[in-house]
């Protein structure tokens, strides 16, 4: 694997909408299926410094918002960064902070196609989930003299003692709309006027919502890597 601490040097953001999934063909004819980002513009709001801050990090702001809907706090921010209010606001860690300044615009073109990606969003909600469907759980046998209860969880305690349910323990509840990071993505193409990118496969997250790219934290094995970039 690569080494990560020196691969977060490198390491670059920037939030999008999601708009959906469609379809390119490579250089071999083969069908991709990509998921279509709008990316930024997204502007820098504020920069952490390793001796103010503990560490280094650059704060992305994106997404326009009527100025009365912004509270008070967050419009002081803004006005000092001296941008206009932002809907979402996101802090990248990277190594390079140093290189960025407070106000500076960030498009698509952050990304190259064959970058290798991360990216975070928030999963879609299923509403409430039995035990079989929320966690895999197998079920009860359909065999003679079981009841009627073959998806229900089962036993959640144990008598007297401990004479309670212990947290975590996984039953029924509400599915979905949980922070999802898919890593290890590949950039297909990225289209600078539109500000579009394809990233291959699906990404979390419904049509409309907001999506987070940066660069692959893990990295991936030198081959794979060059393979990517061919």
């Amino acid at each position: 694997m690569k080494n990560t601490q020196a691969h977060s040097s490198a390491i670059k953001g920037i939030l999008g909408t999601k708009l959906g999934m469609t379809q390119v063909f490579d250089e071999s004819n083969k069908v991709i299926p990509v998921t279509a980002i709008e990316a930024g513009p997204c502007v820098v709001t504020q920069i952490r410094t390793l001796e103010k801050d503990g560490y280094e990090a650059v704060q992305l702001a994106f997404g326009a918002v009527d100025p009365r809907k912004v509270a008070k706090p967050e419009a002081g921010h803004f006005a000092k960064a001296g941008v206009t209010p932002r809907k979402e606001v996101a802090e990248l860690r990277t190594s390079a902070a140093s290189s960025y300044s407070v106000g500076q615009e960030i498009k698509a073109d952050v990304f190259n196609p064959g970058d290798i990606i991360d990216a975070t969003g928030t999963s879609l909600g299923k509403g409430t989930a039995g035990v079989m469907k929320r966690h895999n759980f197998r079920g009860f046998g359909d065999g003679h003299g079981v009841e009627r209860k073959h998806r229900t969880s089962g036993s959640i305690g144990n008598r007297t003692t401990p004479g309670r349910v212990f947290k975590g323990k996984r039953m029924m509840g509400r599915m979905g709309i949980e922070t999802v990071t898919m890593q290890n993505l590949k950039i297909v193409k990225v289209d600078v006027e539109k500000n579009i990118i394809l990233v291959s496969g699906s990404l979390p997250g419904s049509i409309g919502s907001t999506v987070f790219l940066r660069t692959a934290v893990k990295g991936l094995p030198s081959e794979i890597v060059s393979k990517a970039g061919a």
